[in-house]
């Protein structure tokens, strides 16, 4: 493995104590706590976010189930297409810079009736808007030819595997409905009867789970309870989607202050030492600051400065596609019964399209390659022709998408 040199400012930043009163939220710093107290208060913050995460998924499930009634299918049957759900994702994704945000959004929705068939192409959608983030932190680079050069590259190999998984994968799910059977598989497993311990278990925590967060819930509930027909379950759903935008940054900003340091030590510890431990460093990396555009930010600098090459990043990113569905997972525990048991497959349906990717994309060679020689090319082109690094990502995550939402 390559010797990582110094880290520039803006790694340095990252870098710095977890444990600095300062890096508390700006309401809060001024305290005067000692390092221990800021920590703890960062990490009860980061609780009481997760907490508001789950009560909100509920919250979007009981608005839609009220907003649609009967008819959730009705309502969505303009992304019965799958290209449309697939854009919608890729859409949504890019304009809150979350594919958390997207699939716990989505997973409230499934729970409060949207079709599976419709959440599925929407869930890998998301995989791909999330690959903006990686491409936005490569366009700073953009006046040193080869640091781009190799920036871009690290960056849009993200783009071109998430392109392909979908380009293998959703005529497989139109065709066979691979995903959704798989999924629905292991959630009925775990929630069925005859699951046993695993069910007593999984079962038991979403009782919990819901028993915590349904005072919030049913605050928010009632509060908005006084709108007329419909309108109170579309006024839940966009205070629910508001309190997830800000929850998931928040818990994004507090683990980063609290986490980072150790995540960089684990990527610079392992990335390069083989594909098995390069995925495994991005999945964990990613669960544990809870961003893959964090993970991003460590590793696309590096691969710029030429500390590591592209065939040591791209296990890396992989990784951090699987580590990313921790929170849509987490969020399914917002609901118990049957409605979590639906929840819980939406949420597997994203964990399963990165696995799946992973295993075939990464284990067959000659697919294996594809990713790479795409983002070298575009990296190539880029680095002589800056337009054309615009030209990708206005095409794929904006102007693509909306043409497509609206033609279709």
């Amino acid at each position: 493995m390559a010797v990582i040199p110094a880290v520039d400012k803006k790694d340095a930043a990252l870098r710095a104590p977890a444990s600095q009163p300062s890096r508390l939220p700006r309401p809060l710093r001024s305290l005067g706590l000692s390092p221990r107290s800021a920590a703890v208060l960062n990490w009860l913050i980061v609780a009481a976010s997760v907490y508001v995460l789950i009560t909100a998924v509920n919250v979007i499930g009981a608005g839609f189930s009220a907003a649609a009634g009967d008819r959730a299918s009705e309502l969505f049957s303009f992304a019965a297409n799958p290209i449309v759900g697939l854009m919608i994702g890729v859409a949504a994704t890019a304009l809150t810079q979350s594919s958390s945000t997207t699939t716990s959004v989505t997973v409230g929705l499934v729970a409060g009736g949207l079709p599976l068939e419709i959440a599925v192409p929407i869930i890998m959608g998301a995989n791909i808007g999330t690959t903006l983030t990686n491409t936005l932190v490569s366009l700073g680079m953009v006046r040193d030819k080869e640091q781009f050069r190799r920036g871009f590259a690290a960056a849009t190999v993200h783009d071109f595997f998430n392109l392909l998984a979908v380009v293998i994968f959703l005529p497989l799910e139109m065709m066979f409905g691979l995903l959704q059977r798989t999924a629905s598989a292991l959630s009925g497993a775990l929630s069925g009867a005859e699951a046993g311990v695993l069910n007593a278990v999984f079962g038991g925590i979403g009782t919990v789970v819901k028993g915590a967060t349904s005072p919030l819930s049913n605050l928010i509930k009632s509060a908005l309870g006084f709108l007329p027909g419909p309108w109170a379950g579309i006024a839940m759903i966009v205070v629910a989607i508001a309190l997830i935008l800000a929850v998931i940054n928040l818990i994004g900003r507090q683990l980063k202050v609290l986490l980072v340091g150790r995540a960089q030590r684990v990527l610079h510890a392992s990335v390069g030492r083989g594909p098995i431990t390069g995925i495994g460093s991005g999945a964990l990396v990613t669960v544990m600051v809870q961003s893959s555009s964090t993970s991003t930010a460590l590793m696309v600098p590096l691969a710029g400065s030429g500390a590591l090459g592209l065939r040591q990043i791209y296990p890396f990113t992989l990784g951090a596609n699987i580590g990313t569905t921790i929170t849509a997972l987490v969020a399914a525990f917002a609901f118990d019964g049957a409605m979590g048991t639906i929840a819980l497959t939406a949420a597997l349906v994203h964990l399963f399209f990165n696995i799946f990717g992973t295993v075939v994309i990464y284990g067959l060679p000659f697919l294996r390659e594809l990713p790479l020689k795409g983002a070298t090319w575009l990296a190539n082109l880029a680095a002589e022709k800056k337009i054309y690094a615009f030209a990708w990502v206005l095409g794929v995550f904006v102007a693509l998408p909306l043409v497509l939402i609206f033609a279709l």
